[in-house]
């Protein structure tokens, strides 16, 4: 079917014959409409999230109708829609979200709606910072040229005092991890209270470099309102961190925003709460949407899952994140996450989630070797502590990168052995 735009008809934000423009931002949606044919319900995509009403007004100009967005494309359940880039705040995230991603999920006329894709335009990206310091910042900071970066994460997430919180922190750093970070749930409780926390941990992580002889980075996570955020991001950097974590979707993009342009510190991003609306195909926005957006506001190490390990999303899921897509068809091009984007920095992938020594192999096949592989209790398993845990992950990933099978390097190197043994049916 081919809807012409016709004036105050109701297809006027259907125009199949126009071609977009370099200066039009398109979304990618599948729609289901809700007792309305579809054409109908993609109109109405479009004019609620430009400049259209429900009825015609009075007060509308002329000039206005210049700015609606137009359903340019259809596939199946899928609609391409272009927006003049001027509906847009420049530098702006919540700005463009709340057009694009704002009452139109919640309209009558949809039973679903899915936002799998955006293509921004090259003006628009470039009002945006990007990450700071990126895949190759993060490796300036820790020397780490090559491999992948080994991380974990403190465990049990919550509950330990200060003093053990920084003990295992210190452990995993001196067993081979680079970095270690809070849950994403850790913020400032009595039991571990944050200025406590981030002067004795930042503490231990000077005492690890010093004793490894390697750089370590201990990823605090600052999440709080925005005034208590940037004074815990100040005190971090007084206390010689390099790096801070920010829950990005509980937060929002807007404090996202306030702490990339305020600090000037590594921002480690976790996509917390990210499942309430990326999980259901037919509705919601993509996580690879969450992805660019979180690079154009300024993280430099993102949350991507695993493709395995404990939390949802397989292989292609995961890798989508990273790459190009046009409709439904996955282009196998640079990583997403890594390709030129107007002069944005790359932003460093974050494998995490249920994983172990022997997934490493699999996820530095698929994945590459700029991601940031994460483990928590694949590191605080080991009865003889996280030192040891911290070890077998250090060890797989050198053994991966001498192209050398993990039970053969293992029975060299006790830590790998024991984690093999101990998860035997987890191995990729």
């Amino acid at each position: 079917m081919n809807v012409k735009m016709v004036k105050e008809n109701r297809f006027a934000f259907i125009d199949q014959s126009y071609k977009p423009t370099k200066n039009d931002l398109i979304c990618l949606f599948k729609v289901t409409p809700n007792n309305m044919g579809f054409y109908e319900a993609a109109n109405n995509v479009a004019l609620e999230s430009s400049v259209g009403t429900w009825t015609p007004v009075s007060s509308n100009q002329k000039y206005v109708n210049k700015l609606g967005a137009k359903v340019f494309a259809t596939s199946g359940d899928w609609v391409k829609i272009a927006y003049p880039q001027e509906l847009f705040e420049e530098g702006s995230v919540s700005n463009i979200l709340s057009s694009i991603a704002g009452n139109v999920f919640g309209m009558k006329c949809i039973k679903g709606l899915r936002l799998e894709d955006v293509k921004f335009p090259q003006k628009l990206l470039k009002s945006f910072p990007g990450p700071r310091y990126g895949i190759a910042g993060y490796r300036k900071i820790l020397k780490v040229k090559d491999r992948p970066l080994v991380g974990t994460i403190v465990k049990p997430k919550l509950g330990l005092k200060t003093k053990d919180h920084a003990k295992v922190a210190y452990e995993s750093w001196i067993g081979g991890c680079d970095l270690v970070k809070d849950d994403e749930n850790l913020s400032s409780q009595k039991f571990n209270p944050f200025e406590k926390r981030a002067v004795k941990t930042l503490e231990m992580c000077d005492k690890a470099t010093e004793e490894v002889g390697e750089k370590k980075g201990y990823l605090i996570n600052v999440t709080s309102e925005a005034m208590t955020m940037l004074r815990r991001a100040d005190l971090v950097k007084e206390l010689g961190g390099k790096f801070v974590m920010h829950d990005i979707i509980t937060a929002g993009f807007a404090s996202l925003e306030t702490l990339r342009g305020n600090c000037k510190l590594g921002i480690h991003a976790h996509r917390a709460m990210h499942g309430a609306f990326t999980e259901n195909p037919n509705h919601g926005l993509s996580m690879m949407c969450v992805a660019d957006f979180a690079r154009m506001a300024g993280v430099d190490s993102l949350h991507i899952g695993t493709g395995i390990g404990k939390m949802k999303g397989g292989k292609r899921e995961v890798g989508e994140i990273n790459e190009e897509m046009e409709q439904k068809k996955v282009a196998k091009t640079k990583h997403r996450l890594e390709q030129d984007w107007a002069g944005l920095k790359s932003v460093f992938s974050v494998c995490s989630g249920g994983i172990y020594p022997g997934h490493i192999p699999y996820l530095m096949k698929n994945f590459g070797k700029d991601i940031i592989i994460q483990a928590g209790g694949g590191v605080h398993w080991n009865p003889r502590g996280s030192r040891y845990g911290a070890m077998g992950m250090r060890q797989a990933v050198d053994a991966t990168m001498e192209g050398e099978r993990l039970e053969n390097y293992g029975k060299d190197h006790l830590e790998l052995r024991e984690a093999l043994e101990r998860f035997p049916k987890l191995r990729f």
